[in-house]
């Protein structure tokens, strides 16, 4: 697989120039007394992020419908991008030569790139696993490409994100004992030459955990990562279809064993409830497409429970969507008009559902933050998760 060359020139003395350099770095400023929940600052290059902080998901270099400074204003500190799709279309060595991935999305800010091995997983028998790396049919023209460890590292490295993902196996739902434990093996192998072929001093690098739900396995895992060293640590291979409780109880198993001075990130998780019940077992970072693939479908979360806007009894509903809420969809427009723009197929009802669906997620963060930092946070945990139990019972019965 050609992946470009990543020299002296180019992306590297760019960002030198450009930057007041700082390194990667993160710093634990309180734990939560009735919980794991853990309040920090990771700082690179592009900025600040305050944790625990969700990074909207932006595959392709956008997060769907929203421009960055929509984006960046609705609270995200780091948006979430994806080597494999990048790297198919339009090209790492395209977008490094046009001055690498901030630049060319015009976001000043972080930026994650998750390593592709999700989606690679995805396409099923379109790849073939092996010891060198992963060989698969592009999903777009069909054409034979191949992923390795060390290309994964050139291709992130060209892209010039603040945070990088190891090439990892994502394993599905149920797998047993040996099958998780010879995908972590694999994924361990891989992660240290991920490590190895790191040249990118500004660029940190995570390892991801895998495992599957077999808490021996993920200790393992957590223990041969940290011996390899790596800036902070993902667990990998959930919400792939194992119940939520089998989820959580992985999570709360594994993330005490990850180091306490470097972020714990899970990946690809999940709703709101989650997001709180993570974070008061240690999670630092969440990614999901959640917020912005429901808002293209009509589903849009709220204080009170989700709303699916298509239904009749929002027809001449003129409330706003959310009454608590203040971004800008909830502040002008009444539920009525979010319904006729759905069923009308108008690309405004993307935008101002995705507007809010974004802001849901970052404003919850926010909270959980100042809970954290103000000694409440179990308290806000158990009234939000009671007001969402509260509101699901009611959809139910209507």
């Amino acid at each position: 697989m050609k992946v470009g060359k990543v020299g002296k020139v180019g992306k590297v003395e760019i960002l030198n120039s450009e930057l007041n350099k700082k390194s990667f770095h993160f710093k634990l400023l309180k734990s939560d007394a009735g919980t794991r929940a853990r309040l920090g600052v990771i700082t690179t290059p592009h900025g600040r992020i305050d944790t625990p902080v969700f990074m909207p998901v932006g595959t392709q270099g956008t997060v769907k419908s929203l421009t960055p400074e929509r984006v960046r204003d609705l609270g995200a500190q780091i948006v979430l991008s994806n080597t494999y799709h990048l790297y198919l279309r339009p090209g790492h060595e395209l977008i490094q030569n046009l001055g690498g991935l901030h630049r060319f999305m015009n976001w000043p800010h972080p930026i994650l790139t998750d390593s592709g091995g999700f989606q690679i997983y995805s396409l099923g028998a379109l790849r073939k696993l092996s010891e060198e790396g992963v060989a698969f049919q592009s999903h777009i023209d069909g054409s034979s490409r191949t992923m390795t460890p060390e290309s994964c590292i050139a291709i992130q490295e060209a892209l010039g994100s603040d945070i990088m993902m190891c090439l990892d196996e994502c394993l599905s739902y149920p797998a047993s004992f040996g099958e998780a434990e010879q995908s972590l093996e694999l994924t361990t192998r891989w992660a240290r030459r991920c490590r190895q072929a790191k040249t990118s001093a500004h660029q940190a690098l995570f390892g991801i955990v895998q495992g599957g739900t077999y808490h021996s396995l993920r200790r393992r895992a957590v223990d041969s990562l940290v011996e390899i060293g790596f800036d902070g640590y993902a667990l990998g291979g959930l919400s792939v279809g194992e119940p939520k409780e089998l989820m959580y109880e992985t999570v709360e198993a594994v993330t005490p064993h990850c180091p306490h001075d470097t972020p714990r990130y899970l990946m690809g998780v999940g709703t709101p409830e989650d997001l709180i019940n993570c974070v008061a077992m240690g999670v630092d970072m969440f990614d999901c497409v959640m917020p912005t693939r429901n808002a293209r479908n009509g589903m849009l979360f709220t204080n009170k429970g989700k709303v699916a806007i298509k239904n009749a009894q929002y027809r001449d509903d003129k409330a706003p969507l959310d009454d608590q809420c203040q971004c800008y969809t909830c502040q002008h427009y009444s539920r009525a008009y979010l319904r006729h723009l759905y069923l009308a197929r108008e690309i405004l009802a993307i935008v101002l559902n995705t507007i809010h669906n974004v802001s849901f997620y970052l404003t919850l963060m926010a909270k959980i933050r100042d809970a954290i930092e103000g000694n409440t946070f179990d308290v806000f945990r158990s009234a939000f998760l009671r007001n969402t139990i509260q509101h699901n019972e009611e959809g139910k019965t209507c």
